[in-house]
């Protein structure tokens, strides 16, 4: 059997947020039937900026329009494509979003479920530590203005 090849893939995503009652909300995504919570991002498209795509992808994934506002970095990590029989590196490029308009309950047919949720509480629903990193690092430059 001939070793695996190796696919890189770029995506783009981020923290969507609100402000309500004094405290910060912000928009989490479930897939793989509710059992992963996790950001919303999505595949840069060709010849796509990856602020668009973050803004594209989070619309698409929580029917919310949002306005960067800040950068939160990179994240990479690997993954199996079994059906491709490769190793893939995924690096996601994260943002920091104000949420503008759009309602919650338009997500699109790929994510089980949509909801706001405390960033406290946010950051202990996360399933991936890396959300988790991100998450942090929103809820501190919230917290000191962006």
């Amino acid at each position: 059997m001939k070793p695996a090849t190796i696919k890189h893939l770029h995506s783009a995503g981020g923290v969507i947020f609100r402000k309500k009652g004094g405290e910060f909300e912000v928009a989490l995504i479930s897939t793989k039937n509710k059992t992963v919570w996790t950001l919303p991002k999505g595949i840069i498209d060709k010849g796509e900026q990856p602020e668009t795509s973050a803004v594209r992808e989070i619309m698409e994934e929580t029917g919310l329009t949002g306005r960067i506002i800040d950068t939160l970095g990179d994240k990479s990590y690997w993954f199996y494509l079994k059906n491709e029989n490769m190793k893939c590196r995924k690096t996601v490029s994260y943002f920091l979003l104000e949420y503008v308009s759009g309602n919650i309950e338009d997500y699109c047919w790929e994510v089980d479920e949509a909801r706001w949720f405390n960033i406290e509480d946010a950051i202990k629903q996360v399933s991936y530590k890396s959300d988790r990193e991100i998450l942090e690092k929103a809820k501190e430059k919230l917290a000191h203005g962006s």
